[in-house]
């Protein structure tokens, strides 16, 4: 047999036109997904207008906001209408998951989520960037008769062009994309060269116009690193996993409610917007986002008291709940954060021994790193963020990777009693193989 006879290999993938073609989106996908994200920015900080004038204590805002909540709530349920969003879309995860945006349903999500984030909904901006970004992604893959394959990596390039000015790093943006939606083999290689891409061109946009969004966002006292914090980190993440088993379990009981509710769809998010109002009045520090709040917790947090603290864990849990559970749309990264961040607060407040800089970082990473399993990319975006030194980011890993194993190993227990309780059994394997 000759050496010539049969097909070609095929040559390595940079060295195919269909390389460069992805890399030639990538770029504008990262203009595009910074333009997006400036403007969409700017639209919902209208909210701060009606919100500036609050008390970070005990009913510190005004009862008028609970009208504005729930006319936010009947502006959704309105723009849930007249967009035909379905009552079920996927959320942010699913979507990276699957690297795939219903094109449809994206003037939708952007509009209701302006709405809800504008009228305080404790939701964060993540949905509707995301979507804008892989949406118009995946129509360009469409129109171009792109592969399956570099169909999807094109949607995680336009993921990484929306998100690259928000978290003000590439490094993060491309380490959430991955560790997310988990591409494999060749395709690996290729969403790692077009998010880079992307989330680049979209930071330098972003950080030209309005400077860096996360870096450095919340001041924490220096600490000396000591080998007892690496044990700390085991506990503040057993801690932050249960934090996170109490927030999935109040959204699924949120949920169940709302669902059972006999009143039109359209009123639902009114509803919700008469309660997280209702909560917002009576502690201001659960509206919103939670990104400019939690500034406020930490800059104040020796005054709030541990009660006050305490109290906002439970409230933010609350609204984001009820937000989610009644029609608002936006992300869970942001209140996440929040609710991470004050935790760690409250830990230092019941234990002053703990250095405040360890107890907050640990929790704001490990509370939204175990919820969207993402335990790296969070570690970077609290480093980032609280700039704590290189050695003291040890216990922050160690919580983020405590807390995610922990809610895996709920998740494999819940789905192993669920697959009992309905009578199936594993078939049993022959002893030999």
């Amino acid at each position: 047999m000759s050496a010539t006879s049969g097909s070609a290999p095929a040559p390595p993938f940079p060295q195919t036109p269909q390389f460069w073609v992805l890399m030639a989106y990538a770029l504008g996908l990262g203009v595009f997904g910074a333009c997006a994200a400036l403007l969409f920015m700017g639209l919902i900080g209208f909210g701060d207008n009606w919100y500036s004038a609050s008390d970070p204590g005990w009913f510190g805002g005004h009862w008028w906001w609970v009208g504005v909540a729930a006319g936010a709530g009947l502006v959704v349920g309105v723009l849930r209408r007249l967009t035909h969003l379905p009552a079920k879309i996927p959320s942010l995860i699913e979507d990276l998951e699957h690297a795939h945006v219903d094109v449809r349903s994206v003037p939708g999500i952007v509009a209701v989520s302006a709405a809800s984030l504008i009228g305080g909904a404790s939701l964060g901006p993540e949905q509707a960037l995301g979507s804008m970004g892989g949406g118009a992604a995946e129509w360009v893959s469409r129109r171009r008769g792109f592969s399956d394959e570099d169909k999807k990596v094109n949607t995680l390039a336009g993921f990484a062009g929306a998100y690259g000015g928000l978290f003000s790093s590439t490094l993060i943006v491309v380490m959430l994309i991955v560790e997310v939606a988990r591409p494999g083999g060749q395709r690996m290689a290729k969403t790692l060269i077009a998010t880079i891409v992307s989330s680049s061109v979209s930071f330098g946009i972003y950080f030209v116009v309005a400077g860096a969004f996360f870096l450095d966002a919340y001041s924490v006292p220096a600490y000396k690193f000591e080998d007892w914090q690496l044990a700390a980190g085991v506990g503040l993440g057993l801690l932050s996993a249960v934090v996170v088993t109490v927030l999935v379990a109040v959204i699924k009981l949120a949920v169940g409610l709302f669902g059972r509710l006999r009143v039109p769809a359209i009123v639902r998010p009114l509803i919700g917007g008469l309660l997280f109002g209702i909560v917002g009045v009576i502690l201001p520090l659960t509206m919103f986002t939670g990104s400019d709040q939690l500034k406020s917790v930490l800059e104040t947090g020796g005054t709030l008291g541990a009660g006050l603290l305490a109290a906002l864990v439970v409230a933010k849990i609350l609204t984001f709940a009820v937000s989610e559970a009644s029609g608002f749309v936006g992300g869970p990264i942001f209140p996440a954060l929040f609710i991470g961040g004050t935790a760690g607060v409250l830990v230092h407040q019941v234990f002053p021994g703990m250095p405040l800089g360890l107890t907050f970082t640990c929790m704001l990473a490990a509370v939204p790193g175990a919820l969207v399993s993402a335990p790296f990319a969070v570690v970077l975006l609290a480093a980032f963020m609280t700039q704590v030194g290189a050695l003291q980011t040890a216990p922050v890993l160690i919580a983020v990777v405590t807390a995610f194993l922990a809610i895996e190993s709920i998740k494999y227990v819940f789905v192993t009693r669920r697959t009992n309780s309905a009578g199936i059994r594993p078939r049993a394997k022959p002893m030999t193989h």
